[in-house]
């Protein structure tokens, strides 16, 4: 009977013990400052993702683990008694690798031409690693006057892949993977 009761004891400690940490390393990253505009010959989105940059994701950044945000955006023509035809399908990322030697940090946003931006300051690099400015989505020609359209987007942290024997090592790595909702801007052109 004693061993039976360790045992659902244990269970329940096991449980408990789950839950609060899904609980303290519950992401609340989100999309925010979604603006949709154009130029004279293209569509331009701008947005930002907040509260990406727990505690356990520096501590991995400071370690050299290189950190991907991948922007997923969408541009659908919305259409009635018919499923929206999807005009452009988008996939940009901002990725940043801390140079210990140099106390360096370096982000290379894919969308901005691929050149790596260097700074020394976390803050700086913070803000170029949730910033996507003025990324063309599409040119206006392909756009019809007047037509309802739709852009859906969403962020996420792409999943860090290790040698075997770092996961040992880097188990916190797994406990700050985060993606947000998907959020949608509706527009007529």
């Amino acid at each position: 009977m004693k061993s039976f009761i360790n045992r659902k004891t244990g269970v329940w400690l096991l449980g408990i013990i789950f839950f609060v940490q899904n609980l303290c390393f519950a992401q609340d990253a989100k999309l925010t400052n979604i603006i949709v505009t154009n130029t004279r010959d293209d569509l331009l989105v701008y947005l930002k993702v907040e509260d990406a940059f727990r505690e356990e994701m520096k501590t991995a950044i400071f370690s050299g683990v290189p950190t991907t945000f991948s922007f997923f955006i969408k541009l659908y023509k919305v259409r009635n008694l018919w499923l929206d035809k999807k005009i452009a399908d988008i996939k940009t990322t901002n990725t940043i690798k801390y140079n210990n030697l140099k106390e360096e940090f370096v982000v290379t946003r894919s969308w901005d031409g691929g050149r790596p931006q260097i700074t020394h300051s976390f803050a700086e690099a913070q803000k170029l690693m949730a910033v996507i400015d003025s990324l063309k989505v599409v040119t206006l020609n392909k756009l019809e006057k007047g037509g309802h359209y739709q852009i859906r987007a969403e962020a996420e942290l792409s999943k860090v892949t290790l040698p075997f024997y770092l996961h040992y090592i880097l188990f916190f790595v797994s406990l700050w993977d985060f993606e947000t909702d998907l959020y949608t801007i509706d527009f007529i052109y």
